[in-house]
């Protein structure tokens, strides 16, 4: 039930959407005679589309979140095993094509299949089933599976989880499977503006990894001061930010997570030493 209501609400809260239903809403109140109120509706509509769509406010939604945790920096010592969260692979398009086919988020792709053949004893793991609540038939994670052995990564190093619909049920089932023991160590690969509530949900999971951010979306907090060359960027960009932030209270108010904003640990590199 989570996962359904979070896909309803997580709708509810793109900003396009908001000034779909504000213009409609008005046009409608306007047109049954209601015409002071749908005009201030309507207006308010267009003012939401020009400041999530032109004004750096999707930049600075964003850096709050992927600002949060550094690029990955190597000690000498390398992982015990590298998990990659779902999100990169378009697993219908993938499944008619007969390909892989990637998204916006398609850094997370890149990375795994670099990490793996950097550190090649290292186990990898990617978790994704199908997060479309209409079409929930072709999970995402095989497609990485078949990748990872194209690009040459033995069978026996891959790992795949191929039911996880959220961001939780990535943590749950990973920890379950992998059973993490006390010494090893362990990379989560996600989106930058995704890893607080990853890393967040892990922990309270159970599951101690050090983040490795990809997927950056902007070049740092310079962006904040920067405006949009064209609306649907702008609206791009403040619709995944504004979904990631929803995702973050409500991951927190049910108790999904321990802290609102979770944020690197500074003894994180000495714990698992």
């Amino acid at each position: 039930m989570f996962f359904e209501v979070s896909k309803v609400l997580g709708w509810l809260v793109y900003p396009s959407n908001w000034v779909a239903l504000l213009c409609v809403t008005g046009v409608v109140l306007w047109l049954i005679g209601w015409q002071r109120v749908g005009r201030t509706l309507a207006v308010c509509g267009v003012l939401v589309l020009l400041v999530f769509g032109f004004t750096p406010a999707g930049n600075v939604l964003m850096l709050g979140l992927s600002e949060r945790f550094p690029a990955w920096q190597p000690d000498g010592r390398d992982p015990d095993g590298v998990i990659v969260l779902g999100g990169a692979i378009e697993a219908a398009v993938s499944d008619a094509r007969g390909g892989v086919e990637l998204n916006s988020a398609g850094e997370r792709v890149l990375a795994m299949l670099e990490l793996a053949r950097r550190f090649p004893k290292a186990r990898v793991v990617y978790s994704g089933g199908s997060a479309n609540l209409f079409s929930p038939r072709v999970a995402e994670a095989p497609f990485a599976g078949r990748l990872l052995e194209q690009f040459g990564v033995a069978r026996d190093r891959i790992v795949i989880e191929n039911a996880a619909r959220t961001t939780f049920e990535n943590a749950r089932n990973l920890r379950e499977l992998m059973q993490p023991q006390p010494g090893q160590r362990w990379l989560l690969v996600t989106s930058a503006w995704h890893m607080p509530r990853s890393i967040g949900v892990f922990r309270a999971a159970g599951f101690e990894l050090e983040a490795y951010p990809v997927d950056w979306r902007t070049r740092g907090w310079r962006d904040a001061f920067e405006p949009f060359p064209r609306l649907s960027a702008g609206l791009a960009r403040s619709d995944a930010a504004m979904h990631e932030w929803a995702g973050l209270i409500g991951y927190w108010w049910s108790g999904r997570i321990d802290q609102l904003l979770p944020g690197p640990r500074p003894d994180a590199r000495r714990d698992q030493s």
